[in-house]
């Protein structure tokens, strides 16, 4: 596991961090967006969709909970907000296997669903900025953390 905090001051910062993952993604990576209402995980997905090339606007897929867009690579943006008291598996693995990056905003409500390789990027309001904590799981996913928080913080 790698675990990294980032202090993002700006949405010209956050468009850096969602641009910095946007080089680094591969397919099949899985990023599991976690904060309160507002703290910024559709802002963090539309700037890393931008990065890849999506053309259409990326919205809260909170009453879809899945929206897919085409660009370098495909991506499959979850909310899960809705499946608070659902045990229900909707099929998600067909999702988490097709070469897309996948964006799961509200993950703890399919946890169990979930591959254990992953990156969860937690984002935290503090007055004016954001902290954003990110935690790879898995040798690819804790490289790319190392790397993004190095080439964000240098």
């Amino acid at each position: 596991m790698m675990k990294k905090e980032i202090i993002v001051s700006s949405l010209n910062d956050m468009e850096r961090l969602a641009g910095l993952f946007g080089e680094k993604v591969y397919p099949n990576i899985m990023l599991l967006l976690s904060g309160d209402l507002g703290a910024g995980k559709t802002t963090f997905a539309q700037f890393l969709g931008g990065k890849l090339g999506v053309k259409r606007h990326i919205t809260s897929p909170t009453f879809n909970i899945i929206k897919s867009y085409k660009g370098q690579l495909p991506i499959h943006h979850m909310d899960c907000y809705r499946l608070e008291d659902s045990d229900e598996d909707l099929g998600f693995d067909e999702y988490f296997n097709d070469d897309a990056v996948v964006i799961i905003e509200w993950y703890t409500y399919i946890e169990e669903f979930l591959p254990e390789e992953h990156i969860t990027v937690e984002i935290k309001r503090v007055n004016d900025q954001r902290i954003v904590t990110l935690e790879g799981m898995g040798s690819k996913n804790e490289r790319v953390v190392k790397e993004i928080y190095e080439e964000f913080t240098y």
